[in-house]
């Protein structure tokens, strides 16, 4: 079935809404940990922070995942929207510890790449509703695109408050107007979402959210919780910490260093739509992401800043070729009823086992030997790869499957 102008159109204010929203993910995850060390967290309390962030994103997520079977998806796009906006506006204006860490469970503001959050799977399946199975990984390739190339720039915003520095306003208060920045976009995405047409996943209802696909659907939740909690050691809000402590990194180098990340991370997506057409998606998803492990390993010994950012943008190149190849996988292996249920039960499993590891990475940063998180995140991935491509090398998608017998 050919996509409509109608569809187009939709599928083009999905893609400018996810733009915004990585401009602000660029900034505020990397301001978070700066922010709260000016007044006064130390790396086990922002570790904490980071942990009631993933862990609340997850919650919500899960019952949002469920929930919208039956409830109409732009309205919940809506309601995502305008808690972006309240996050933005309540964490400049809190610094009790027990007060910022509710306000990060409950708020938007994700400490790791942007893949994760509650907006993830409702736009994940207004996408798969537009577009036939042949252009599917292609649209989200671009979908993801468009995030990391907008949180590349949204990370260089985060040296703004080094420039307002020069026209004298305290550091605080720069941090403070960055955060209420991010409540503006919410209000921007909410105006994009507000032209989405209203949208339901079918309208015969499943009696469940999971049917025929739910032991696929929680085989790939148990492995991608394993990768998450690998990952959870160095969202990238802990990564940035570990920078600034280990090696005195300013904010504004930090944001140029994180600018070139997602940039990098960004143009590896259409690759991995390019590889994964002629080594299938399984085989891409694990053949780029256990080098990238590796590197992050080497970084973690380095001796200097300077090695220790050339491993890392060599990771970045490679680290996120997973994300959308994984995303089309799990769309193309469930049916069309299943994939708002499946994306959540996909996605709510990362967020909470990476919530549970910055808490632990936080305190691991005050340890002598600081990059004991880097090396646990690529271990533990590598062990993820190897079990994926053991469960899973033989569970091809359509397009996979018509090629073979072709």
């Amino acid at each position: 079935m050919a996509t409509t102008a109608s569809s187009r159109i939709d599928i083009l204010l999905l893609y400018v809404a996810r733009g915004v929203r990585g401009l602000g993910d660029g900034f505020a995850i990397i301001i978070l940990p700066a922010y709260l060390s000016a007044i006064g967290f130390d790396t086990a309390e922002i570790g904490i922070v980071v942990s009631a962030s993933l862990l609340g994103t997850a919650l919500l997520t899960l019952a949002v995942g469920f929930i919208a079977p039956r409830h109409d998806l732009r309205n919940l796009l809506l309601g995502g929207a305008v808690l972006m906006a309240c996050t933005g506006l309540a964490f400049p204006n809190v610094d009790l510890f027990a007060v910022v860490a509710i306000v990060a469970f409950v708020g938007t503001i994700n400490p790791s790449t942007g893949d994760l959050g509650v907006l993830v799977p409702l736009e994940h399946a207004m996408l798969a509703q537009g577009v036939p199975d042949h252009e599917r990984t292609r649209t989200f390739a671009r979908y993801s695109l468009i995030g990391a190339l907008s949180m590349a720039v949204g990370s260089l915003a985060a040296a703004l408050p080094d420039f307002m520095a020069v026209a004298n306003i305290d550091k605080i208060n720069a941090f403070k107007i960055m955060f209420y920045g991010y409540a503006v976009l919410g209000l921007v995405c909410a105006l994009l979402y507000r032209r989405l047409p209203h949208a339901q996943m079918d309208e015969t209802r499943p009696s469940a959210p999971l049917g025929p696909s739910r032991r696929v659907v929680y085989k790939l939740a148990a492995l991608f919780s394993l990768d998450a909690f690998a990952g959870g050691f160095v969202v990238q809000s802990l990564l940035a910490l570990w920078l600034f402590k280990h090696f005195d990194m300013s904010l504004s180098a930090a944001s140029v260093f994180f600018f070139w990340t997602s940039t990098l991370s960004a143009f590896s997506y259409p690759v991995a739509a390019w590889l994964s057409k002629r080594f299938g998606l399984v085989n891409t998803m694990v053949f780029t992401h256990i080098p990238s492990s590796i590197f992050l390993i080497a970084a973690a010994f380095s001796p200097n800043l300077i090695l220790a950012l050339a491993l890392l943008l060599v990771r970045a190149a490679l680290s996120q070729m997973d994300v959308p190849t994984r995303t089309s996988y799990v769309m193309a292996v469930v049916t069309p009823a299943e994939r708002t249920a499946a994306a959540s039960v996909t996605a709510v499993p990362r967020s909470l086992a990476s919530s549970l590891s910055p808490a632990l990475a936080g305190a691991m940063l005050a340890m002598p030997f600081s990059g004991l998180p880097l090396v646990l995140c690529g271990v533990l991935k590598i062990a993820y790869d190897l079990a994926l491509l053991r469960s899973f090398q033989h569970v091809k998608p359509p397009e996979e499957k018509a090629l073979r017998g072709a």
